[in-house]
C-alpha cells in the first residue's frame, strides 16, 4: 500500500540528464589495405571492429594497428562513415 511520503519520490530525477547529442559515439574501423586492394580481388572480404570513442577528447578520426583476417596480418584499420 502506498503512503503519501511514496508519492513523487522519484521526480525530477532524470530531468536532463540525456540533453543534447551522446559525448561517446559508436565507429566502425575499416582495415585500409583490404579497401585499397578491391580492384585485386586478392582478398575475400573487408575486415572492421566496431567500438566506442569520445568526441570531446578524440575529434580526429580514430586508426589503430588491428588484425585483419583477410591479409592475415597487421594492418592498419581507420575509422569511417556510417
Amino acid at each position: 500500500m502506498a503512503t503519501g511520503k511514496d508519492k513523487g519520490k522519484n521526480k525530477g530525477k532524470d530531468k536532463g540528464k540525456n540533453k543534447g547529442k551522446d559525448i561517446r559515439t559508436i565507429v566502425i574501423l575499416e582495415c585500409t589495405s583490404c579497401v585499397g586492394k578491391s580492384f585485386n580481388k586478392k582478398s575475400t572480404g573487408i575486415s572492421r571492429y566496431i567500438t566506442q570513442k569520445n568526441r570531446h577528447n578524440t575529434p580526429n578520426p580514430l586508426e589503430f594497428l588491428k588484425f585483419c583476417r583477410y591479409c592475415k596480418k597487421y594492418t592498419i584499420h581507420g575509422e569511417i562513415k556510417k
